[in-house]
């Protein structure tokens, strides 16, 4: 058990700070269980690999033109469709935290 009287590092009183205020907000705190876990992981691995699959074709893209304007319609749509997939994926797993 720690010493309640020991010195505490600024991480320890920060997050002290933040479970007190979650208390006084009404937030509680709920651990996230074996299968959340485990889908979560799963909806990570999905979009990575969605992501990677984007990041390769782009790459392949634009290594086939040498016209600017088109090379920056490929960075504008890939960027928008990894933001897209980006935004999907914290979505998911936000809703898999909440049950």
């Amino acid at each position: 058990m720690p010493d309640d009287n020991a010195p505490k590092s600024s991480y320890e009183l920060a997050m002290e700070r933040l479970r007190r205020k979650d208390a006084e907000a009404g937030v509680e705190s709920q651990a996230i269980t074996d299968a959340q876990k485990e889908a979560i992981a799963e909806v990570r691995n999905f979009y990575e690999a969605r992501l990677a699959e984007l990041e390769i074709l782009h790459q392949s893209k634009m290594r086939g033109s040498v016209d600017h304007a088109e090379r920056e319609t490929f960075a504008q749509e890939y960027r928008r469709d990894r933001e897209r997939l980006t935004s999907e994926r914290d979505l998911k797993i936000e809703k898999l935290r909440r049950g």
